[in-house]
């Protein structure tokens, strides 16, 4: 039987961040600000007159941004206070402790 190696099998990839993940930042954002800016676009277009697709393009655009940038520091601001939430411990000394200690020369 050949192993995963022999097979061509690529192993998974992995991530600790230390720190905010600004992977989950990005995919926040983009989901919160068409789940909320898409509203907000639609209520504030509704006392305007916008007679074009132009006009109607640029206003979306001008609000979404205001949007945007608010939802993403709103969510990298929730993340960095979740990131603090963990008690500022480090990670590898924790499970260096869930491990037993195996790390002979950390005790010396």
């Amino acid at each position: 039987m050949l192993s995963d190696e022999g097979r061509g099998v690529q192993p998974v990839e992995t991530s600790d961040p230390d720190g905010v993940d600004y992977g989950w930042v990005m995919q926040t954002t983009f989901v919160l600000t068409i789940v909320v800016g898409a509203p907000i676009v639609a209520l504030l277009s509704v006392p305007r007159t916008l007679p074009t697709w132009g006009a109607r393009v640029e206003f979306a655009i001008r609000v979404g941004a205001v949007v945007w940038f608010l939802v993403a520091i709103g969510v990298f601001v929730y993340a960095r206070w979740i990131d603090a939430g963990d008690g500022g411990e480090d990670p590898d000394a924790v499970s260096k402790e869930a491990d037993g200690g195996s790390d002979a020369s950390a005790e010396e």
